[in-house]
């Protein structure tokens, strides 16, 4: 496979926008730099239908629209970028190995950056209306839903948080649970009872639309009855969002084994192993903070290949 004797100062794993503002400080700082990523039109960002509050962005983008011009960026400035499935790592040798379907990537460095998805979808329309009406993430389409009907599915903690969200922007907001007793309180957490109203013992079947969604089909556990209800957004949070590190293995220490543990300069419990992005513990999950996790990622990166206490900040004057 081209490119596999190849060593790269930095391997990316991950094309959102962490490893591919990563890849843009890694490569204008002249390292061999590339990103391995699963496909361009995967993963959180892709997904979005509409992003409008990242700085410097006057008009709204689509995520795939804005995730074309973090990866034109990083490949102006020599980063590679290859579609390819990673399986797994090797992070015991002084050069670290990634394992792809169909070999190994070598490098000095590497950088985790594969965010953070839904549970694999698994309600009729979940994947279909994705980006359509569809959401994971109520801290980055809320304001989408203004005067709207919007519902979220489940009862954890996240979803709740994330219905006191939406509630600042949408018409009405359902919290859809399939227990007979919730979890909470609508007063736990300062939930606007005029604007959250809370259905017990309900599942949600399936979701329905044209271009967008329009309605949800839910159905009564108890009684079997089904009923339509017109809705303009669907919060799906029966699981929750959750890093993407089933490739890693043993390889590194993970929080609850959930996501990467990183400290301030985005390294890992291993030297010369950096994380960016959703994939890490942060508890914030925007464009803007997964795009500086990358910088600093790709900052930390050059300083531990060259060995240098301060990362360097402007190669443009070298």
């Amino acid at each position: 496979m081209e490119h596999m004797d190849t060593v790269y100062d930095v391997i990316i794993i991950g094309g959102g926008p962490a490893g591919l503002t990563a890849a843009q400080y890694a490569a204008r700082a002249r390292l061999k730099t590339i990103v391995l990523d699963k496909s361009a039109s995967a993963g959180a960002l892709a997904y979005s239908n509409k992003i409008e509050n990242y700085p410097g962005i006057t008009e709204p983008l689509t995520g795939s629209e804005m995730l074309d011009l973090f990866r034109g960026q990083a490949c102006s400035f020599g980063a590679e970028y290859v579609e390819t499935q990673v399986v797994g790592v090797n992070f015991d040798t002084e050069m670290k190995e990634v394992y792809v379907s169909d070999g190994v990537y070598k490098g000095k460095t590497v950088i985790i950056a594969t965010g953070s998805m839904g549970r694999k979808a698994g309600i009729p329309g979940e994947e279909e209306f994705l980006g359509k009406g569809v959401s994971y993430c109520a801290t980055c389409d809320a304001a989408f839903f203004k005067d709207l009907t919007v519902s979220v599915i489940g009862d954890s903690e996240e979803a709740v948080k994330e219905a006191g969200v939406l509630a600042r922007f949408a018409k009405t907001v359902y919290i859809i649970s399939p227990l007979k007793e919730t979890t909470f309180t609508t007063d736990d957490f300062s939930l606007p009872a005029d604007r959250v109203r809370v259905m017990t013992n309900s599942r949600v079947v399936s979701i329905h639309g044209s271009d967008v969604v329009t309605h949800i089909k839910v159905k009564n556990m108890e009684s079997k009855e089904e009923q339509d209800m017109a809705m303009d957004g669907v919060f799906v949070y029966l699981v929750g969002s959750r890093p993407v590190v089933d490739f890693l293995g043993e390889s590194i220490s993970l929080q609850e084994k959930t996501c990467v543990f990183t400290h301030r300069s985005m390294e890992t419990s291993i030297p010369g192993i950096f994380a960016a992005g959703d994939v890490t513990c942060g508890e914030v999950r925007q464009v803007v903070v997964a795009a500086s996790y990358g910088c600093i990622a790709a900052l930390s990166a050059e300083r531990f290949i060259h060995n240098r206490k301060r990362a360097k900040f402007d190669w443009s004057k070298s």
